[in-house]
């Protein structure tokens, strides 16, 4: 993906209606504005808290799709989309780095950069070595890099997408943009990331084919050319399977079945974005054959029927029958629910898919601007499971606080509501540069403020922006309560950002409490416990010393409580109410595609609930989809876990393969990364990594040919002597036993085989410290392997962040689980039953965070061994590169 897919669909702000033109590259305001002021680095480069010792990271800045990887003379080329100036997306240009192993990674200077005509989004790179392109020459043929032009204003294309090419002569190091840009038009906004290969004709000769897609059509788009320049379509492929998102960076690929020539099966890649697995980003991919135009899926899932039950509602005849419905009052449309079901897509919203029969429930009436609730009549709960169909916003309930209504309690500094003409230095507040009191408070910016005016960091100063920097604080007054709650709104910076951006509580002289913003515009109360400073004297100080995306603050409604402060709940969600109490919530995936839930509400048979669809949230995927609910004795299985997928985390994404190996190896490297906190998670100076590089091969299954993964035999090759070993079987007891010294560290590789025996879950678990750890389990009930990253360390970074990532994993004939486990600081890949399942998850644990432990849960597995083996550093280091890992 480009960019946040938030701006996809209708915003209303106020009563001004803003339909969003950034689908092109899937902006939002805030990914714009992020991509100024270069990062610097704090230290050495490689020495930073959670810098991957042995995944690709570029020194500084922002990167994300590997992009024209290729293998020429000996050296892996790996480009990439790369911001040179700044930790965000922005400013898209294809950074550089080489290797000769695959593991010890150079970067190199900027390869082709973002100009005031396009952007440079993702694409492929070929050796022509027959110079069929005539941009080099039969003794010396070029390089060429395929990749999307993303069309400026400036630009003739505005607005548009179109494939380009740029060649090199002096093996990769420099381009030359070719002066007949762009080679393919199709005058659409989303036709990008051509993956370019040459396809041997059986009867002889061959030509090039281009894997390109129309990201909003679910498409994969075939074109054949002879010479890189003039290109013939060949044919197209989707929708199929995963559909929930965009579907990029596409992967087309011959491989034998176990090896085996006379089998040579076709692999279709298609990445996504939302709509994975686990939500958010993901890469599946399909099975089939290519006969020189047409590829044919042999895995293509077939629509699947209503799950056995009793049907509650379906919404099918028209009407919502019984339910009660509250849309918002005064809204013009009746919005968000209208007066009877959708029949489907709504207008200004992307196509609405995976419902079934004549009717649903769309919030999406009027836009995502209004809100409301929808309940259905009491009934009894007669089954094990309760399935539906649900889609639409991403967005958790957190509380029970739908209103914006401030607690009970004495608000100080009058809620910034001074009379016009008046500031905060009439009122005893002092400052410093951008925030002198003089320029407060605002009556501009944000959201879900209370009254007309509030202090806002942005709106001051000199001109208006992010870059505004100063403090603001006020007046002294007295804790006379036990909670401080406040409505915040706007950014945050993280600790190794070197930037502070923070609403602080000083209380003599000495910063006691401090909060900040979510990267929203929208303000939600927040607050502190600040009984142990009763009757003592504080301040209030604002305090921006940031710069680029989010680079302010907003604040309102400062209040002394008697409660802690209760979040507003901007939820899109579904929930089952028992009890006037909600007992089971889900939410949608940022997707217009509907899949099925499922709660297991078996502790509540013979009791009385409903039903309540809640829409309270204004903006980005501020809507929820839902139908067909079924009272049913068994779980509905989600669509998106019967699809394939190349992995089951939340962090492996554009993942596609070099061009022009050695031996037809096929070698897929991922951005390790998600779109869904892509741009917030706590690294600086660079933000991002590569996956390890894996070496992809079909094997036969019971259910048809699938891909297995292994990394590279190179990263192997970093690995030292044993750390910790465990030969000899034995039990793990119930609980959580920590290995000896010998096995911690953050820089490792661990195998593990083990027997689930009696125990529910077991495991390992790895970066721990006594109280936080990432876990890596089978949980048998499932027969799923998971990782679980909600207690792993920083994870309030953002709220998609934490999660239990799991893939279907049977155990083997003799009943055991064996798992590859590469640990390198702020991330986990694991391999299971070789490399069938893969499971990719960022972490980032708390410093020195290092402990391995065993663990069972409701019972008592059986360990069968235990290896750990620690592995050098790759990157940001000087060493010579050993002769074993040249190849």
């Amino acid at each position: 993906m480009k960019g946040d897919t938030s701006t996809m669909h209708q915003r209303k702000f106020g009563r001004l209606q803003l339909c969003t033109a950034l689908t092109v590259a899937g902006l939002s305001l805030a990914g714009a504005l992020a991509g100024t002021g270069t990062a610097t680095a704090a230290g050495t480069s490689g020495d930073e808290q959670f810098r991957p010792a042995y995944h690709y990271t570029p020194q500084q800045n922002w990167m994300n799709d590997p992009n024209g990887m290729v293998f020429y003379k000996g050296v892996y080329h790996l480009y990439y989309q790369h911001n040179p100036s700044g930790n965000q997306w922005g400013n898209m240009s294809w950074g550089h780095a080489t290797s000769t192993d695959l593991v010890h990674w150079k970067e190199q200077p900027l390869a082709i950069a973002t100009d005031d005509q396009q952007d440079i989004f993702s694409g492929s790179v070929v050796v022509d070595k027959n110079n069929s392109s005539g941009l080099g020459t039969a003794e010396n043929p070029p390089l060429v890099a395929i990749f999307t032009s993303a069309y400026k204003d400036a630009s003739p294309y505005k607005g548009l997408q179109a494939q380009s090419l740029a060649y090199s002569l002096d093996e990769g190091k420099t381009w030359t943009k070719y002066s007949g840009n762009p080679v393919l038009n199709r005058n659409s906004a989303n036709f990008r990331d051509p993956k370019v290969f040459w396809y041997d004709s059986p009867g002889g000769g061959g030509y090039w084919v281009m894997a390109a897609v129309e990201a909003t059509e679910h498409k994969v788009v075939l074109y054949r050319s002879g010479n890189l320049k003039d290109w013939t379509q060949l044919s197209e492929f989707g929708p199929a399977n995963a559909t929930g998102g965009l579907w990029e960076c596409p992967d087309l690929f011959p491989l034998a079945v176990d090896g085996d020539p006379a089998n040579v099966k076709w692999v279709m890649v298609v990445n996504i974005n939302p709509g994975g697995v686990a939500g958010g980003s993901a890469g599946q991919y399909f099975v089939g054959n290519f006969d020189g135009t047409t590829f044919t899926s042999e895995t293509t899932k077939a629509s699947d029927a209503l799950p056995a039950g009793t049907p509650l509602a379906g919404f099918n005849d028209g009407t919502y029958s019984d339910w009660t419905v509250n849309n918002e009052p005064g809204n013009p449309k009746d919005g968000p629910f209208a007066g009877a079901p959708a029949s489907g897509t709504l207008p200004g919203q992307n196509g609405v898919t995976g419902f079934a029969g004549a009717g649903l429930v769309n919030s999406f009436n009027d836009g995502d601007w209004p809100v409301g609730s929808m309940n259905s009549p009491q009934f009894t709960v007669a089954s094990d499971y309760l399935n539906f169909l649900v889609g639409g916003g991403q967005h958790p309930r957190v509380s029970d606080k739908l209103d914006n209504t401030a607690p009970p309690g004495d608000l100080l500094f009058s809620g910034f509501e001074l009379a016009d003409g008046s500031t905060l230095a009439d009122a005893g507040w002092t400052g410093t540069g951008d925030l002198a009191p003089a320029f407060q408070p605002s009556a501009s910016g944000g959201d879900f403020y209370i009254g007309a005016k509030r202090i806002n960091t942005f709106d001051t100063g000199g001109a208006p922006g992010d870059d505004r920097q100063g403090t603001l604080t006020s007046p002294s007054f007295t804790v006379n309560r036990d909670f401080m709650s406040m409505l915040v709104g706007g950014g945050h910076r993280t600790a190794g950002s070197g930037q502070t951006l923070e609403v602080q509580l000083v209380v003599n002289g000495n910063v006691v409490r401090s909060l900040a913003g979510d990267d929203a515009g929208a303000l939600n109360w927040k607050g502190w416990d600040v009984s142990e400073f009763a009757g003592q004297q504080a301040q209030l100080r604002v305090v921006d010393q940031a710069t680029g995306g989010w680079g302010h603050l907003t604040l309102d409604h400062v209040m002394l409580t008697d409660q802690a402060a209760v979040p507003r709940s901007d939820e899109t969600t579904v929930n089952l109410v028992v009890d006037g109490k909600v007992v089971r919530t889900a939410t949608g995936a940022n997707s217009e595609v509907l899949d099925w839930a499922s709660w297991n509400v078996s502790e509540f048979k013979g009791q009385q609930a409903s039903i309540r669809v809640v829409d309270n949230n204004r903006f980005g995927w501020g809507h929820i989809l839902a139908d067909e609910f079924v009272a049913s004795p068994r779980p509905a299985t989600p669509r998106v876990q019967t699809y394939d997928w190349l992995d089951y985390g939340r962090d492996y994404y554009a993942s596609v393969s070099f061009s022009n190996m050695p031996q037809n190896k096929r070698i897929m490297l991922g951005w390790m990364n998600n779109w869904d906190y892509a741009n917030n998670i706590p690294t600086s100076p660079w933000r991002s990594a590569m996956s390890l590089p894996r070496e992809v091969a079909l094997t036969q299954t019971a259910g048809g040919p699938r891909l297995t993964q292994k990394a590279v035999q190179q990263v192997d090759g970093l690995a030292g002597k044993e750390s910790y070993a465990e030969k000899r079987a034995r039990n793990i007891p119930a609980g959580t036993h920590m290995l000896p010294s010998a096995a911690s560290g953050d820089v490792q590789r661990i195998d593990v085989t083990f027997a689930p025996g009696s125990a529910a879950k077991a495991g390992i678990t790895v970066l721990g410290n006594g109280s936080k750890s990432t876990v890596i389990g089978y949980d048998k009930a499932t027969s799923e392997v998971y990782v679980d990253r909600s207690n792993s360390g920083m994870t309030d970074f953002h709220p998609l962040f934490a999660s239990v990532d799991s893939a279907p994993v049977a155990v083997d004939a003799s009943g055991n689980v064996t798992l590859r486990i590469y640990v390198d600081r702020s991330s986990v890949e694991v391999f299971a039953q070789n490399g069938l399942r893969t499971i990719t998850d960022q972490v980032f644990p708390e410093q020195g965070a290092n402990q391995v432990a065993l663990f069972a849960e409701g019972g008592t597995a059986r360990l069968k061994s235990l290896t750990v083996r620690p592995l050098s550093q790759s990157m940001f280091q000087a060493a010579q590169v050993p002769a074993k890992n040249r190849k």
